[in-house]
């Protein structure tokens, strides 16, 4: 089963995840399946909103008796249905948001893959701060789970660097003006800007930013890393850093397994893939490869020890290896640093560890 968000802030990126994972599960079935076992993907739309998520979480642990709950994206839908699955004894697999809520506290059923947003929030201030001597440090974050995530890891690293925030400002989610936000961390004198945004949210502070004449430095997390910012921000994107694991898959500097699966992706659906629809596949993926770990007689405790039996190796976008043992169900602590130039990213460093 897998919530999707059809409708709702984040329905502008979630369709390339499924149709990646669509399409993995049909080559799947098509090659004889898992241990002659085929896969069904169930989807409801969550609408990025817990309550909606809760309803068809509800409907897929209950009625349609699903195995496993995978790829939830966004903080609020993951960690509002979260309970949902460990009470109906369902795994909760591999959410496409980063909060630690996903892994923490410690549960048999559920597991991460993302590195989470106070480390990557953390690893990237503090690239910038070694490269350039920064000294006003803003924060805008989202005013809910995933914004005060991100907060708590700027918070932190600030902390024992004996700096302090100059300005820290919030917005509601599903907001869509940010010139008040911005016109605050003008005014503070800012020189690098924290976002804890999403998709909109990052083009519209930093269109808004450049718009008023101001151009900090703006870094952000995992999740404002999409090609989705330089396609419909523009040029006003260019400079942006973000931190990333799965990198956005462009077909012509891409290696040949991404362009041969981009050619498949875009033959089935007419579009391009994007990061979302690598996303999908690396998700696909690893469930593909740890039913197969597990062997015939699938159950939930076998495909768990599977999942924590040996690291997966690194996967055909460059992705970290993935590693989850009995101990510890977040498979990821590393994340890359990229930048938008030219209207397209570009890696900047290899992977780092907060």
């Amino acid at each position: 089963g897998q919530l999707h968000s059809a409708t709702g802030t984040m329905a502008i990126s979630e369709t390339g995840s499924i149709q990646a994972e669509q399409l993995a599960i049909e080559q799947i079935n098509a090659a004889g399946g898992i241990n002659g076992r085929k896969i069904r993907l169930i989807v409801e739309d969550a609408g990025y909103d817990p309550k909606k998520g809760v309803l068809g979480a509800q409907k897929l642990v209950s009625q349609d008796k699903i195995f496993a709950m995978i790829a939830s994206i966004g903080s609020p839908v993951s960690l509002a249905t979260i309970p949902l699955c460990l009470e109906k004894g369902v795994l909760h697999l591999f959410p496409i948001t980063a909060h630690t809520g996903n892994y923490e506290p410690f549960h048999l059923l559920k597991f991460s893959m993302s590195n989470p947003y106070p480390n990557t929030a953390r690893i990237g201030l503090k690239l910038m701060l070694q490269r350039t001597p920064y000294k006003r440090i803003g924060l805008l974050y989202q005013d809910d789970e995933y914004g005060q995530d991100v907060r708590r890891g700027v918070e932190g690293l600030l902390k024992e660097m004996g700096m302090d925030l100059v300005e820290r400002v919030s917005y509601k989610r599903g907001a869509t003006d940010f010139s008040s936000q911005v016109a605050k961390m003008q005014s503070a004198g800012c020189d690098t800007v924290v976002l804890g945004t999403i998709i909109r949210e990052t083009i519209g502070t930093i269109g808004t930013a450049r718009k008023m004449g101001w151009n900090p430095n703006f870094i952000g997390t995992s999740a404002s890393y999409t090609d989705l910012i330089h396609k419909l921000g523009g040029p006003a994107m260019n400079g942006f850093y973000a931190m990333h694991q799965v990198s956005v898959p462009y077909p012509d500097d891409a290696s040949k397994n991404v362009r041969d699966w981009a050619t498949a992706y875009k033959a089935k659906f007419n579009e391009d893939p994007g990061l979302f629809s690598a996303y999908g596949y690396v998700i696909a993926d690893l469930f593909y490869q740890t039913a197969k770990r597990a062997g015939p007689n699938l159950t939930t405790e076998t495909f768990v020890k599977a999942l924590e039996s040996a690291p997966f190796p690194r996967d055909m976008f460059g992705s970290p290896e993935y590693k989850f043992t009995a101990t510890q169900h977040l498979g990821n602590q590393k994340s890359r640093v990229s930048q938008i130039q030219n209207g397209k990213w570009h890696t900047i460093t290899d992977y780092l560890e907060n």
